[in-house]
């Protein structure tokens, strides 16, 4: 009965939190609402402030909540209920379960996804001495380790990203892909940045993109462009049909020149390091690429327009919504 008790306290903590409102299980002084609650097997009297429609409802709504939070499983298994909650299942009434009962610390976090070529038992306990005070890590199934790092100011998410990346290529000769999502300002929606980190990797590597490490920022143009029907797509691309465009994004040579120098934010020094390439061939095939599409990626407008038709390209030959 006792620890039946502690539980219930923990689960109407977390409802005042969430919600604002109080329940007791003692009566208080002036007009209140009298009802009962189950949990665990008990039935206990509980109290609420006010009396009328609203506070019969909040009533009802409390005692619905209470008696879905099963006393067997409420709080499960702590990996259990780390991946149930990165997985979204619960929604944030689980999160604030999880967080109210292990102590979570508040404030802002993020998510990473790790996806190792090989050695993952080995990886997830590395990764887990590589972790902060109060970050969280889970094996989510046989290929890929969750890990929640709540921000510090110290270093940025992409250079978290690369810290963990580097320790396990120099520690255990593991080349691993790294998702990173987007920050959420409490471990209650950290749901949505894990689907976001385990986005990244799926796109980089539909995409092949360079880079081990991935943040979701960088794919919410494909991420737009993918949501939208394969038809549509199709239509985009016949209305705006730029010259020999198809040729050059099936010449993977001129493909990854123009890939590169976007990526380098249109600065031919930084791409042709980038490229090992002498900077007059870079300047031949930019060129080159103007002459096929009448595109030139040096100026801002341009190169935008090519990254679009680049993505649309590359989610038809993937397959898109249909």
């Amino acid at each position: 009965m006792a620890n039946v008790q502690t539980e219930l306290a923990r689960i109407l903590r977390d409802i005042r939190e969430k919600t604002g409102v109080q329940i007791r299980l003692a009566p208080g002084k002036g007009e209140e609402t009298v009802f009962s609650l189950e949990y665990g097997g008990e039935r206990m009297t509980a109290y609420l402030d006010g009396t009328g429609k609203e506070a019969e409802r909040t009533a009802k709504l409390a005692a619905y909540l209470v008696s879905g939070a099963d006393a067997r499983a409420l709080f499960p298994d702590r990996e259990e209920h780390l991946r149930a909650v990165l997985l979204g299942e619960g929604g944030e009434w689980s999160a604030f379960r999880f967080a109210s009962r292990y102590a979570l610390r508040e404030g802002a976090c993020f998510a990473l996804d790790i996806v190792p070529d090989k050695r993952l038992p080995e990886v997830a306990e590395l990764v887990k001495g590589c972790l902060g005070e109060g970050d969280l890590a889970v094996r989510m199934d046989r290929t890929r380790i969750a890990v929640v790092h709540f921000t510090d100011g110290e270093q940025s998410a992409f250079e978290f990203g690369q810290f963990l990346w580097q320790s396990l290529y120099e520690e255990l000769g593991v080349h691993a892909g790294i998702g990173i999502g987007c920050e959420v300002a409490s471990f209650s929606a950290v749901a949505r940045s894990y689907s976001q980190a385990v986005t990244a990797v799926r796109v980089s590597a539909l995409f092949r993109d360079t880079g081990e490490v991935h943040s979701y920022r960088e794919y919410l143009l494909v991420k737009m462009l993918e949501d939208v029907p394969r038809g549509k797509l199709e239509e985009y691309v016949e209305q705006f049909r730029i010259g020999n465009i198809d040729e050059v994004f099936g010449d993977e040579e001129m493909a990854a020149t123009a890939e590169a120098f976007l990526d380098s934010s249109l600065n031919i020094s930084e791409a042709s390091r980038t490229l090992y390439m002498h900077r007059n061939t870079l300047m031949y095939r930019l060129d080159k690429i103007e002459r096929e599409t009448g595109l030139n990626i040096r100026k801002f407008s341009d190169a935008v327009t090519f990254r679009v038709l680049s993505v649309i390209h590359r989610l038809l030959r993937h397959g898109g919504r249909t």
